[in-house]
């Protein structure tokens, strides 16, 4: 993997902690539907939660800007370039 990381010149890895839910998007997504669709949820099936947790995901992909407040609040950038993977002469 560290041979192939080396040959991208358009990619830049970051060394993160184990755990850092302040830099996990993922885990204010959570946060997001715990408050809400799944707060106070008792089902009798675990696909009630499922479907409660899907409900969630789709009203927060619902919103334009939610999705992203997550990724700015976590101070990461994502870039719009797409990467020129450089094949090497043979």
């Amino acid at each position: 993997m560290r041979a192939w990381v080396a040959g991208q010149d358009w990619l830049t890895l970051e060394r993160l902690p184990a755990y850092a839910p302040e830099l996990n998007p993922v885990e204010l997504l959570w946060s997001a539907i715990k408050t809400r669709e799944l707060a106070n949820l008792t089902g009798d099936h675990l696909t009630d939660v499922a479907d409660a947790t899907e409900r969630g995901i789709h009203r927060v992909c619902s919103d334009t800007h939610l999705p992203w407040s997550f990724l700015t609040h976590t101070g990461l950038i994502i870039h719009n370039h797409s990467p020129q993977n450089k094949r090497k002469p043979q």
